[in-house]
C-alpha cells in the first residue's frame, strides 16, 4: 500500500519559532514510518517553504537552520506543496501559525491538516475575543480589559486611572495575540504599568489585562473522536517563576509538573476536564487543543489560554498526559493524523 506523505511544517514567523522546531523535530522523529512518509517542511522567518534534509533538522536553532538553507535545503513555492505531500502535520506555532493562516492557504490548495480550521484557529490566537465567547457560554475566565496601542498614546493617564481602579495591584499585562508567556509582566505599581503596557505592545497593537490569579495552574489536552471531545489526563503545574514563564516552560529543572494532577481533589479534576472541553466546544475546535487555567483558592476554575494546538518536545504536555493514557509519541502521532483526515473528508467548505 502506498503510504500517505505527511508534511511536517515547522518554524515559522512567530516569537515561538524554537518552541515549533522542537515540536516539528519530535513529530519527525516518531512519525510511524511504516504508515506515513514524513517531509520536514521549514517555514523560514520570511515565510518561504523549505523542505529539509535530516542534518539540518537536527540543527539546534532555526538560526543555524536558515543559515544552511540556499546550499543544502530544498525551496519550495506554496501551490506545489501538494505536488510533494499529501496532509499537512502542523508544528507551527504562534502568528501566521496558529492563527488561520496557514490554514487558510492549506484549504485553498485542498490538503487536509491538524488542528482546527481558519476562524476556530483565530479565535485561539486571539486571547480577548476568546474570553468574550467562553463568558458568553458561562465558562469562567478571569476579569480583563483592553488597552489599544493609540488608546495609550493618547489618553495614558486616564488608562491608568481605569486600570488601576479596576483591578488594584497586583494584576497582569500581555499581548493580545502571542504565546509562550511572550510579553507578559506582573504590574505591582504605578511605575510597572509603563513598563507591562510597552513590553505588550511590542509584540501586538493590542495589550490585554487581566486580574492576578492566585491558585493552581493546569492544562489540559482534548482530544476529538467520532465527532465527540474527551480530555486525556490533566497535568498540574508548579512554576518556579512568579508566573509560567517562557523559561519555565522550556527550560529544563525551572517547573515541576504532575500528571496525573498530586494536589488537586477527584472532584476538582473532573470539573476542570469538563469545563476544557467546553471551552474546547465553545471556540470551534476540531482534532485537537489545549485548555489552560487555575483553579483559584477559593475553588472556581477559570480558562485563562484555549489552545487550537499543543506544543510537541518530548516532554511536553501533550505527550505526558498521551502517556498516561497509555499511548506511546508514535500512536498517537498516528491517531491525531487519522482523526483529521476523517474532519477533512467530512467537511462541506472551509473546515
Amino acid at each position: 500500500m502506498k503510504k500517505r506523505r505527511v508534511g511536517i511544517i515547522f518554524g515559522g514567523m512567530s516569537s515561538e519559532r524554537e518552541v515549533s522546531l522542537n515540536s516539528g523535530r519530535n513529530v519527525y522523529d516518531n512519525i510511524d514510518r511504516e504508515l506515513y512518509e514524513p517531509f520536514a517542511i521549514f517555514m523560514d522567518g520570511t515565510g518561504y517553504l523549505w523542505v529539509l534534509p535530516w542534518q539540518l533538522i537536527s540543527q539546534n536553532t532555526t538560526i543555524d537552520i536558515s543559515e544552511h538553507l540556499e546550499r543544502k535545503a530544498t525551496r519550495i513555492a506554496y501551490e506545489s506543496l501538494k505536488d510533494t505531500i499529501d496532509f499537512a502535520f502542523l508544528a507551527l506555532h504562534g502568528k501566521y501559525g496558529d492563527d488561520g493562516c496557514i490554514q487558510g492557504v492549506l484549504e485553498l490548495l485542498g490538503i487536509p491538516y491538524t488542528g482546527p480550521g481558519i476562524l476556530a484557529s483565530a479565535l485561539g490566537m486571539d486571547k480577548i475575543i476568546q474570553q468574550k465567547i467562553l463568558a458568553a457560554e458561562g465558562i469562567g475566565v478571569p476579569r480583563s480589559d483592553e488597552v489599544t496601542e493609540y488608546e495609550w498614546k493618547t489618553h495614558r493617564e486616564s488608562v491608568i486611572k481605569r486600570l488601576t481602579e479596576k483591578f488594584g495591584f497586583p494584576f497582569v499585562t500581555k499581548p493580545c495575540r502571542e504565546g509562550s508567556s511572550v510579553g507578559v509582566t506582573i504590574i505591582r505599581d504605578t511605575g510597572s504599568l509603563g513598563q507591562g503596557i510597552a513590553e505588550a505592545l511590542k509584540w501586538d497593537n493590542v495589550a490585554l489585562v487581566e486580574e492576578f490569579l492566585d491558585g493552581v495552574e493546569f492544562s489540559s489536552i482534548i482530544l476529538e473522536e467520532a465527532g465527540e471531545a474527551f480530555p486525556l489526563s490533566l497535568t498540574e503545574i508548579y512554576p518556579q517563576s512568579e508566573f509560567y514563564t517562557y523559561d519555565d516552560k522550556y527550560m529544563p529543572g525551572r517547573c515541576r509538573k504532575f500528571t496525573p494532577p498530586k494536589n488537586l481533589s477527584k472532584d476538582v479534576v473532573e470539573t476542570i476536564k469538563k469545563e476544557a472541553v467546553r471551552a474546547f466546544k465553545a471556540l470551534g475546535f476540531r482534532c485537537y487543543g489545549r485548555i489552560d487555567g487555575f483553579v483559584l483558592k477559593d475553588g472556581r476554575v477559570l480558562i485563562t489560554d484555549p489552545n487550537s494546538s499543543s506544543g510537541m518536545a518530548p516532554s511536553s504536555f501533550f505527550f505526558e498526559q498521551a502517556a498516561e493514557q497509555g499511548m506511546l509519541p508514535a500512536m498517537i502521532i498516528s491517531r491525531l493524523i487519522e482523526v483529521a483526515l476523517k474532519i477533512h473528508r467530512e467537511k462541506k467548505g472551509p473546515l
